[in-house]
């Protein structure tokens, strides 16, 4: 039961298709099928059911996945404990974050790690934070840095690094803009662009108009802030932005006795100990 399946196996367990993942795994198709197969006859089983396009796992697929999934992080563990027995700080540092927290809170930390550490080569992949949670859970990455979750899944845990205060706004030009004093009732009754309602900072913002039982009028609904930013900017509607976005683009609309705030930090394994670099990174972010 070599590796290269079983990570072909997991790929097109998550993917639900051959084609994807083998897109995934830079190979052909046919290269994950052999792979596939290879296993189902070591196995003596089928791992997945075709149906048309898409794939499902049997049985045996579903007993597989977890130990696919145990088997490949233990082989990583070992692999990097071996690596850092010299104390070197040396290999590769997989990091799940936010494109909001990689553009406005990353950077300076990037250029100190850096600097003290030049041989370590940091790889970071771009998913919203409810994907950055399950990618640690999974094993994937060694940490996340994103919007923390209201109530993490075991056996996470988790550190705030920074508070981030959000304001609700609109572009300078908007009608909401000219008024003196605006309400939630007020905003509830024009068009919103929001994150969607299902992450984090969506489900922030609905929790906020359902505590005082108004609706929300969605305009549109997108994970990138910088996408809304842009939006709101050219009066397609109002919104919630962290306060670090505000600038002559937009305008604060301030909202009495209503503050929303999320926290933003760092997401580890309680099970899994971090490797050398990943500890480096963690102290560097702690630190700045």
């Amino acid at each position: 039961m070599d590796t290269d399946s079983l990570k072909a196996f997991l790929a097109v367990a998550e993917c639900q298709s051959f084609s994807i993942a083998a897109e995934r795994l830079h190979l052909t198709q046919p290269a994950v099928s052999k792979r596939i197969a290879a296993l189902e006859e070591r196995l003596n089983h089928s791992l997945f059911d075709r149906l048309g396009r898409s794939v499902q796992l049997t049985e045996a697929g579903e007993r597989l996945r977890p130990q696919a999934t145990f088997i490949l992080q233990n082989i990583r563990e070992t692999e990097r404990s071996i690596r850092e027995l010299s104390g070197e700080m040396v290999g590769s540092l997989k990091v799940a974050t936010s494109h909001h927290i990689g553009l406005h809170h990353l950077p300076p930390i990037l250029r100190i790690f850096a600097s003290k550490y030049p041989k370590v080569n940091l790889q970071f992949e771009f998913l919203d934070s409810e994907q950055a949670h399950e990618k640690v859970i999974n094993g994937d990455c060694e940490l996340a840095v994103v919007t923390l979750a209201p109530e993490l899944k075991e056996p996470l845990a988790a550190e705030i690094i920074w508070q981030d205060p959000l304001v609700f706004v609109t572009s300078p030009k908007h009608e909401l803009a000219q008024r003196s004093q605006i309400t939630l009732k007020d905003l509830s009754q024009a068009r919103a662009i929001l994150p969607d309602l299902n992450t984090f900072t969506g489900r922030l913002v609905k929790k906020c108009f359902d505590e005082a039982s108004l609706p929300l009028r969605l305009n549109m609904a997108t994970n990138y802030l910088e996408t809304i930013k842009v939006m709101v900017s050219v009066g397609l509607g109002w919104s919630v932005l962290p306060a670090t976005m505000l600038d002559s683009q937009l305008k604060e609309i301030p909202i009495a006795g209503t503050q929303l705030t999320r926290s933003l930090g760092v997401v580890t394994h309680k099970r899994r100990t971090l490797g050398n670099a990943a500890r480096a990174f963690y102290d560097v972010l702690r630190a700045n």
